[in-house]
């Protein structure tokens, strides 16, 4: 079986955003949102797919061919979807790389021993500040 597909699963401002930049660099990708709307965020050279629908339900997984997916990004609004989500992705499906997205760094606890990797955009974003007010930026 080869895998192929790049999920994103939250299609807010960080997965739209990833969504659109792997779909520019030639990735087949499917982005899954509970709500269609959230689709509008995507930019106009996103080539990829997009599936409605809640992505806790396994026959959505299935659908968004989750058994050929080489790497999924997890982004929506919720750190315990997520880290369910990366689980599920690691445990049933086997998935090779996966990305989660936590407010909580506390939370990380819970994918220690797995190859998980978690994005924690508040630390993101006091690195980027620490670097840009070390060379005097701000």
């Amino acid at each position: 079986m080869k895998r192929n597909k790049f999920i994103v699963i939250g299609c807010g401002r960080l997965g739209a955003n990833i969504a659109t930049k792997m779909s520019e660099l030639g990735e087949d990708v499917i982005i899954i949102d509970s709500t269609e709307d959230s689709f509008r965020k995507l930019q106009d050279s996103f080539t990829g797919y997009e599936i409605v629908g809640d992505a806790t339900d396994l026959a959505v997984l299935e659908n968004a061919y989750i058994k050929y997916a080489k790497t999924v990004v997890l982004t929506t609004d919720s750190d315990n979807t997520n880290i369910y989500l990366a689980h599920i992705c690691y445990y049933v499906y086997n998935v090779p790389k996966i990305f989660v997205r936590l407010s909580d760094t506390d939370k990380g606890r819970l994918l220690e021993g797995t190859y998980i990797k978690a994005i924690y955009p508040f630390k993101l974003s006091l690195g980027e500040f620490m670097d840009q007010y070390e060379e005097g930026d701000v």
